[in-house]
């Protein structure tokens, strides 16, 4: 039995969650986020708290019992207050720059590279080196964060790069001035 899954989900006011035919739907302040439920997995909504009941004492059910709880938190948490993550971008003359509904990356390239604000998710650029990715599904802040990363992983000499706003570069000497072959 998982030890996450156990714990019931707090609904704060204003937020209803429903589970009908195997999926479930929180609609709150922000928006309306869904997730389809599969295996013996069963949800009770009980005033201010939402239960996750593993039905089936499957090995996959059982899998999924802690799963299916988390997701829930996120989706409350999602519609209630939103998620958010920053990048930093690194590098002599490297700028961002929102135009439209695109964010424009000049990052050592010989060429800009566009960016297009994926469905559900805002991206906002407060100053040349930063960008910031909202909206009301974990899964999808973080998928758009990591694919804008991906354009341009931080480096480990000069630490160039784009990097989450949290994350620790480990950094390399580099070249030492050897001397050389005998």
């Amino acid at each position: 039995m998982s030890r996450i899954g156990k714990l019931p989900v707090a609904i704060p006011a204003g937020v209803t969650v429903t589970f009908e035919n195997g999926l479930i739907t929180v609609k709150g302040a922000k928006g309306t986020l869904t997730q389809e439920v599969v295996g013996d997995i069963d949800i009770k909504v009980e005033g201010t708290e939402a239960h996750v009941l593993n039905v089936g004492n499957t090995a996959d059910s059982n899998a999924k019992h802690g799963l299916y709880r988390a997701l829930l938190h996120n989706m409350v948490v999602g519609v209630t207050e939103g998620y958010k993550k920053t990048l930093k971008v690194n590098g002599v003359g490297w700028k961002v720059a929102k135009q439209g509904s695109k964010v424009v990356l000049n990052v050592g390239f010989s060429h800009p590279v566009d960016f297009a604000e994926p469905a559900g998710v805002k991206l906002e650029c407060p100053s040349a080196n930063e960008i910031v990715v909202s909206g009301i599904d974990k899964t999808l802040v973080g998928q758009t964060a990591a694919n804008i990363r991906k354009i341009r992983i931080p480096e480990p000499y000069h630490g160039y790069g784009i990097a989450y706003s949290d994350e620790v570069i480990e950094r390399k000497e580099g070249k030492t001035g050897g001397k050389g072959k005998k």
